[in-house]
């Protein structure tokens, strides 16, 4: 399953800081995701990170929030199909600086 060129909005995410406005948009080469985020409490947030086999994925991100913080965080996660179609990404992540703590996190594609 490939991330190139779609976006995503966050369905659940108890913890963190993404919600509904915030837009997911990933790109992929390979095994390469890159990608941009922003809205809601994010400014501007970023991400790098590799596809390691057809369903699970790594990455790295940072962002900007609207408070002016930066943050960084790692996740590990997991691609899927609903039943709709659409591609659902699942991830377990946690922050690498401030409270270091983590959280389960959902988000499903948007056209």
């Amino acid at each position: 399953m490939d991330l190139n060129d779609r976006r995503f909005v966050t369905i659940e995410n108890n913890s963190g800081l993404s919600s509904d406005e915030t837009v997911f948009h990933y790109f992929q080469n390979g095994d390469i995701i890159t990608g941009r985020y922003q809205g809601g409490a994010i400014l501007e947030g970023n991400l790098v990170g590799k596809q390691v086999d057809g369903s699970k994925i790594q990455l790295l991100f940072q962002c900007l929030t609207q408070d002016r913080e930066l943050k960084v965080g790692e996740s590990t996660g997991t691609i899927s199909r609903n039943p709709a179609g659409k591609l659902q990404l699942k991830f377990d992540w946690r922050w690498l600086n401030g409270d270091l703590s983590g959280g389960k996190s959902e988000y499903i594609e948007i056209d």
